[in-house]
């Protein structure tokens, strides 16, 4: 999970405020699986970005991101596609779309497969088509496309970070690839 923003209008925190609510509160949060289908819908690629941890390592991610106040999930899902992969990427997210899983990030290390050292966080992880141009945009270098075999791979699945390869094997197992 990793999100930096100077915006300050009604949808966010201070820094400070969300340094105090991540103390008290579990904080909402969408993780995304892009990925590319064929004619068929079956699966092609699964898209990993390629970001600077905030310990200075660069690690393989998913999309992620907070749901604003008063945000529609949905609306969160395109947000934070359209921040990492650029507004070209055209996500096919459904009207009313259903996560393939719920994570609970804990600060605390070992009590679920996911760890979030700032926050307990709830994130809704849902796998999304992509049909465009993809460009990672703002805090994301890049964008890499992998077979559905090739994301299954130890060395790639080390790669992510905070419990994210778990998410990603549970998405290609709920895809059936």
């Amino acid at each position: 999970m990793t999100e930096a923003t100077t915006r300050n209008d009604a949808g966010w925190l201070s820094g400070e405020e969300m340094d105090a609510a991540r103390e008290r509160l579990p904080i909402l949060y969408i993780d995304a699986v892009p990925v590319r289908v064929d004619d068929q819908g079956v699966v092609t690629a699964v898209g990993l970005l390629l970001r600077a941890g905030s310990d200075g390592l660069v690690k393989r991610a998913l999309v992620s991101g907070r749901v604003l106040y008063h945000e529609r999930v949905r609306s969160a899902l395109l947000r934070h596609l359209e921040k990492d992969l650029g507004p070209l990427a055209l996500p096919r997210v459904p009207p009313a779309p259903q996560p393939f899983t719920i994570a609970e990030y804990f600060p605390t290390p070992g009590v679920t497969p996911f760890h979030d050292p700032r926050q307990h966080a709830v994130s809704l992880a849902y796998v999304v088509p992509v049909e465009g141009d993809c460009a990672p945009q703002q805090d994301a270098l890049e964008l890499t496309w992998f077979t559905p075999q090739e994301a299954r791979e130890p060395a790639l699945l080390a790669e992510l970070a905070n419990g994210q390869s778990h998410l990603l094997l549970q998405a290609l197992a709920h895809l059936g690839v």
